[in-house]
């Protein structure tokens, strides 16, 4: 017996249905992101864009994990585990001359936002990154950002990488751990850690990347570092989202440059300042202005990061980096 014509039909609308299903659900898909120590303040707008409800409003179902070094939530994008890491946008230019092609699509630093920590102890004798030779140096991972940047500011000085060790030691209380019990002599680290350390008076302030001043004086220009960065292929087949994305950070830039720091304390986690609310709100304070206003790569900016990877990179050279492709503004609303 032949199938009658309204069978027929029906049986084709169920398969065209069953066909759609997963384009479907892939539109409100659940994003992962890994942060790269999501209680750092240089990576606040995460939780921030979080607790305002942005990615809600945007339609968006993200998943914030935290991954203490940038260098292992790089690994895990690369992977295809998560979507999306908010980390250092210099990894988007290392991992293109090992030819992956990554891009930031929301930029929330115009400035590291890290602080090169000498220990108490070592300060006399340790006054300037000239003075490294034979002193180990901490660094959160590896191969992390903190890792490029120590590198530049003893090369810069004259310090061969040969003349000095790195230590991987995290962040947080783990690099606190590792100055008091000197297995460092000094460390890049980020805020509330210096200001932490600054209050105990456990180390001292060598060089200072939380300021537009001190980070063009270090490095020579703007250093775009905390930012969103996926995968380019990611971004262009899920332009929707990636939009819905890099938007709902601008929302959360131009909250932060709007309130004050007692305001955004009040949005964080408990666990962020622990028992000292107001040391936190110090903290705070003494970063904000490194902060982007509306996520956009800062001008010039691509080029000092290119400078000084290139500087010691063998396959980071500017005749090989294509600086277009390690970042976009074209997710953001249009000006």
């Amino acid at each position: 017996m032949r199938p009658s014509r309204r069978t027929l039909l029906a049986t084709a609308l169920c398969t065209a249905l069953a066909a759609a299903a997963p384009l479907a659900q892939a539109a409100d898909a659940p994003i992962t992101i890994m942060v790269g120590g999501i209680n750092k303040i240089i990576y606040l707008p995460a939780k921030l864009t979080e607790a305002l409800g942005y990615f809600k409003d945007a339609g968006l179902n993200v998943e914030l994990q935290s991954q203490p070094a940038g260098v292992d939530a790089e690994n895990q994008l690369i992977a295809g585990a998560v979507q999306g890491v908010v980390g250092f946008y210099d990894h988007t230019i290392d991992l293109q001359s090992k030819g992956k092609e990554v891009q930031a699509i929301a930029v929330f630093c115009k400035v590291p936002g890290e602080v090169e920590m000498v220990s108490t102890k070592s300060a006399p004798t340790f006054k300037s990154m000239a003075d490294a030779k034979g002193k180990t140096l901490g660094v959160t991972g590896l191969g992390s950002s903190t890792d490029f940047l120590t590198r530049y500011l003893a090369d810069r000085q004259g310090v061969a990488s040969k003349d000095y060790s790195l230590l991987p030691v995290g962040a947080g209380n783990s690099f606190i751990a590792a100055i008091k019990q000197d297995r460092i002599q000094a460390g890049m680290t980020t805020e509330p850690t210096v200001s932490q350390m600054l209050k105990t008076g456990d180390a001292q302030v060598l060089v200072d990347l939380r300021t537009e001043e001190g980070t063009k004086a270090a490095l020579g220009g703007l250093y775009p570092a905390a930012s969103l960065y996926v995968q380019n292929t990611w971004a262009e087949a899920h332009k929707e989202q990636a939009s819905k994305l890099a938007q709902a950070f601008a929302r959360t830039m131009a909250y932060i440059h709007t309130h004050s720091a007692e305001q955004i304390a009040e949005l964080v986690p408990r666990d962020y300042y622990g028992s000292d609310k107001a040391l936190y709100v110090q903290a705070l304070k003494a970063s904000l202005p490194m902060f982007t206003t509306d996520a956009r790569m800062p001008a010039g900016g691509p080029e000092t990061v290119l400078k000084v990877l290139a500087t010691y990179k063998p396959l980071v050279k500017s005749k090989n980096i294509d600086l277009s492709k390690t970042y976009s503004n074209a997710y953001l609303a249009a000006k």
